[in-house]
């Protein structure tokens, strides 16, 4: 496409780049706060001219409607400073990181507004924490494809940017993550597996859908792990195609209780849909790597 990156280097957590584009990284966060949607903070992240904003957390469904208004004004503001991007594909280039939305979530009692999942002086969290965890672990795959409803979205989990780190003493599985600083109110969880052009409605139901899984069926908390997740072939792993995501999500019985039928037959037919037209197009990997070669 000839696209020129505002920065020619890697720039997470880089001070000096991100000052080149505060211009347009100011405007979105008091565009937010106009919107009343508040920004924690923004920073660099580790593409080229890849900003990370994150947003105050909330309810789901005021969470959803923040992100889906996040999306329009960042579009607004960056139309507005004459520059081009794009929320609607979380990887425009093979060679360049993928861009994420990733889900943190916990539950919190509405009568006291005190968290539920933490216990002071343990790391493992309550009883009710661990359950919601183990359903975000036994569903990981059944419901890969509402958290990442696209076909591209295939080439950002697996191209090696947009992965979740490495990390001893977590869990058993690269896509999910405990934060490091998880006391009181911060004790969650965070599924890393949502591209940047997730539905947010979507992503949030089957995170909840899974949590809900873990809790009714009294699943028991994941152990422990230490090592490398991406090295372990023992772990299990999210699904690596599309055409694998949409075959898990048929069979999953829970996606199926927490959507309803028709909501689950309807994106299988959508992603069938693009996956099919997608095989009809020669691309210009096939050109590059086969034209006068075989």
């Amino acid at each position: 496409m000839g696209l020129t990156p505002v920065s020619g280097y890697l720039e997470d957590y880089h001070i000096l780049q991100t000052s080149k584009e505060e211009g347009l990284v100011q405007a979105i966060r008091n565009h937010m706060e106009a919107a009343r949607v508040p920004v924690e903070f923004s920073k660099g992240e580790w593409g080229k001219g890849q900003e990370e904003i994150n947003l105050r957390y909330a309810e789901a469904l005021e969470m959803a409607d923040r992100h889906a208004l996040y999306k329009h004004g960042v579009e607004g503001a960056r139309l507005a400073a004459g520059l081009l991007g794009d929320l609607q594909m979380a990887k425009y280039d093979m060679g360049a990181a993928g861009s994420s939305c990733h889900v943190h979530s916990s539950l919190w009692d509405r009568r006291t507004g005190k968290g539920l999942f933490a216990v002071r002086g343990s790391r493992r969290g309550t009883p009710l924490f661990q359950q919601w965890l183990a359903g975000q672990m036994a569903m990981a795959a059944g419901l890969r494809a509402p958290l990442r409803p696209h076909r591209q979205l295939v080439q950002a989990l697996s191209g090696g940017f947009l992965r979740p780190h490495p990390h001893r003493g977590g869990l058993g599985q690269p896509h999910l993550r405990l934060p490091p600083l998880r006391e009181g109110a911060g004790f969650r969880v965070e599924n890393r597996i949502p591209g940047a052009d997730a539905n947010p409605y979507l992503a949030f139901a089957a995170t909840i859908a899974a949590g809900l899984h873990g809790i009714e069926k009294k699943l028991p908390p994941p152990r422990a792990y230490e090592g490398n997740a991406y090295e372990d072939a023992k772990l299990s792993q999210v699904p690596k195609t599309f055409r694998e995501a949409l075959d898990t999500l048929e069979r999953s019985k829970v996606a199926r209780e927490a959507f309803g039928a028709r909501v689950v037959e309807h994106y299988l037919r959508l992603g069938r849909l693009e996956q099919q037209a997608f095989d009809q197009v020669v691309t210009n990997w096939e050109l590059n790597r086969y034209f006068e070669r075989i």
